[in-house]
């Protein structure tokens, strides 16, 4: 029960890690000092992207479920188990990951914008 238990917090972590990647640039428009956290996770997942290097957490997950007599999650990971053809078609993938960014880009534009408002006095 106990590995189960950790299968089922990284998958909770993981899961809030990609929904802190996509809106945390927004979140930094109300508490501005969050702005370095995001752009830790951005540069993160870029990375990922970039280099396909593991997630820990994908290890952590299937760390759990083994020792709880489950299957590991199949593919890469993650992704592939819980987001690509669930939540948007495999063969989107680029294009999802290429939405994430712009939607990242569009909250460090306004962030800076915000900034420079409040900076002037408006």
């Amino acid at each position: 029960m106990w590995f189960r238990l950790v299968a089922d917090a990284a998958m909770v972590a993981h899961f809030s890690f990609l929904a802190y990647l996509v809106v945390g640039g927004f979140v930094a428009w109300r508490w501005a000092r969050t702005i370095w956290i995001h752009v830790a996770t951005a540069l993160y997942g870029l990375f990922n992207v970039l280099v396909g290097w593991p997630c820990p957490l994908t290890h952590i997950e299937n760390w759990g479920r083994d020792r709880a007599g489950e299957a590991t999650l199949p593919g890469t990971g993650f992704i592939d188990h819980y987001l690509a053809d669930v939540v948007y078609p495999k063969e989107h993938e680029t294009l999802v990951q290429a939405l994430v960014a712009v939607v990242v880009l569009v909250s460090w534009v306004g962030f800076a914008l915000l900034r420079c408002r409040r900076a002037a006095g408006g």
